[in-house]
Order: structure tokens, then C-alpha cells, then sequence
């Protein structure tokens, strides 16, 4: 047999036809005349030497040729795609933000990137938690997101590049009628023996949960039990609520009817936010959210760590640095 040089477009036609099982509405979704896509894959079976189709007048089916021909033909077409997209402008293309949760920090990012590159396209996620958003990142399902990056597994972390972004204050979100709600602000030791939700069980946010753990066993505070992963904000108050117990939180969490958020002190726990995305990354929108991190830490000292603080080593040595 010669050696087949066959036009991707050909193979995306025998794909469609494939997959409809029907050379009408095939031509439907490819634009095209039903009469030029039967040449196209007349053109196909007389390149391979092969029948692919069985057509009746009821019904198309593959043959076996065209079965074979089938896993080829898709991954023929994916080279052809990935071949396109490494060639293709950064700035075609939309860049895929994890927000993680809305109306916080990274929310006020995205936010300011979009005004330093109003022609860029940045479109907002929210995977809650970085440990679920890292690996879509690195599966090129997302692009950015943002979390406590020292959480991470190693191997994870060593294919990502950081950057700090905020030492953010936590805080606990208490039931309205829970002993400590009427104070402004609860001390650390407050909560001995108490029993926090922390995200215990969601695999999503393992490395918040790690974090809450740290800091939980040097004030003897009860890690929760694992609770049904809530979906959104209404599912996640219901949740809380049947369980009663106080959520560890950041100073920036979104308020929830019948709770009061209340700062953390004595000493200040910190979350330690970071910009993660794939090391090599290169699109216009990734240099707006950079400069936006830049932007809105200097103006607001962001990266400015109260001196009555906790923070675990491991996050500050990561805070401290660039990758």
C-alpha cells in the first residue's frame, strides 16, 4: 500500500459520520452538503483501500475497517489540535481562573487583571480547594488558581510556579446564639475543647484541613467530623447549621444569616494565599493577574505579616519565595 498522507479534514469527517451514524444530520454538524461529505469519504475508503461504512437505506453502520479505523483517526485529530494550540496567540484563547470561593481575595484579583487587560478574556471557576484545582491545572483544565500552596503534594508543587499574594487573618463563623458571638474578637484559647468544622473528609480542600489541624493541636481544639460536602452557599449554611459546630474561616468570608464571623487573635492564625499555575504558562492574562497581586499587596499590605501571628514554617519559607 502507498503511504497515506490523508487531510485531517477528511478523518474529522468519517469522525462525525462515525458518531452520528446518519450522513444528514453528520453533514448538519459539519456545514457542509451531504453530497461533498459522501465524496469525502468515498475519498477516504479509496486512500486506505478499504470499505468503512455499511449503508442501507435504513441505516449506517462501520464495518469492521472502519471500527480499526475509528481510535486512529481520534488521536490523529487530537495531535492536530494540540499542534494548532501550541502555535496558536496566547491571547486567542481564554485563561481559566479558579476563584476557589467568590467575593474574597482572588475574586478582587481577577478583578483588577481584568482592567490592566480589558482585551484579554479571563474567565472566572471556583473548584473549592486547591488541592482538586492543582491537578486540573496541571491536566490544562484550568490555568490558575489560587490557596495555600504548602498543603500540596510535593510532586504536585514541583511542577507549579507560586506567588504569594496575602497573609490572610482567620477567623471562626459562629451560630448566632453560640457563647463567643457576642464578643468582637476570639482568642485562640478561647476555643479549647471546642469542636470546629475545618473541611475534614473533602478531599478538595485537604490542604486547608491540614493547616486547621496544625493549629488546632497547639490549642486543643477538636478537628469536626467529616460533614456531606455541601454544594454552594445555601446547602453549605443548611450544613452547618445541622451540625451546629464553628467553621474555621478567613476574615473575608462571605457573611451567612444566623452566624457572625468573628477575627481570630492572640496570636493571629494566618492563611497563606498564593498564585499557582503551570510552570511555563505563557498568556497575557497570567502577566494582568500578576500585576494585579503586585498592585493590590503593595497598596494594601497584603504580604505584611502581623508581629502576634501563626503561621507554620512551611508556609512562611513558601510566602517568602518566587518560583
Amino acid at each position: 500500500m502507498a503511504a497515506i498522507d490523508t487531510d485531517p479534514r477528511i478523518l474529522r469527517a468519517f469522525v462525525t459520520v462515525a458518531e452520528e451514524l446518519h450522513f444528514t444530520r453528520a453533514a448538519a454538524r459539519l456545514y457542509v452538503a451531504q453530497q461533498a461529505l459522501s465524496r469525502d469519504i468515498r475519498r477516504l475508503e479509496r486512500e486506505l483501500g478499504r470499505e468503512l461504512f455499511v449503508r442501507t437505506t435504513r441505516q449506517v453502520s462501520l464495518t469492521p475497517d472502519g471500527e480499526r479505523l475509528l481510535p486512529y483517526a481520534h488521536r490523529v485529530l487530537d495531535a492536530h489540535a494540540a499542534l494548532r494550540a501550541a502555535f496558536a496567540d496566547p491571547a486567542d484563547r481564554p485563561l481559566l481562573v479558579d476563584l476557589n470561593t467568590d467575593g474574597m481575595t482572588a475574586a478582587r484579583v481577577l478583578a483588577r487583571a481584568r482592567e490592566l487587560a480589558p482585551d484579554c478574556e479571563l474567565m472566572a471557576r471556583f473548584e473549592s480547594g486547591l488541592t482538586w484545582a492543582a491537578g486540573e491545572v496541571l491536566a490544562g483544565r484550568l490555568d490558575v488558581s489560587f490557596g495555600r500552596a504548602a498543603g500540596l503534594d510535593p510532586a504536585v508543587l514541583a511542577q507549579l510556579s507560586v506567588q504569594p499574594v496575602r497573609y490572610e487573618p482567620m477567623a471562626v463563623l459562629l451560630p448566632g446564639d453560640h457563647p463567643l458571638a457576642g464578643r468582637a474578637t476570639v482568642a485562640m484559647s478561647d476555643l479549647a475543647g471546642e469542636t470546629v468544622y475545618a473541611g475534614a473528609g473533602n478531599t478538595r480542600t485537604r490542604e486547608w484541613t491540614n493547616l486547621a489541624s496544625m493549629l488546632f493541636a497547639e490549642w486543643d481544639i477538636v478537628l469536626a467530623p467529616p460533614a456531606p460536602l455541601a454544594v454552594g452557599v445555601a446547602e453549605f449554611q443548611r450544613v452547618m447549621t445541622k451540625t451546629g459546630h464553628p467553621v474555621l474561616a478567613v476574615e473575608g468570608f462571605p457573611p451567612l444569616p444566623g452566624t457572625v464571623l468573628r477575627p481570630l487573635v492572640r496570636p493571629v492564625p494566618l492563611s497563606p494565599l498564593l498564585m499557582v499555575w503551570r510552570r511555563g504558562l505563557d498568556h497575557p492574562g497570567l502577566s494582568a493577574l500578576s500585576a494585579a497581586v503586585a498592585e493590590l499587596a503593595g497598596s494594601e499590605g497584603w504580604l505584611e505579616r502581623p508581629s502576634t501571628s501563626w503561621l507554620p514554617g512551611i508556609d512562611a519559607s513558601l510566602m517568602d519565595r518566587r518560583s
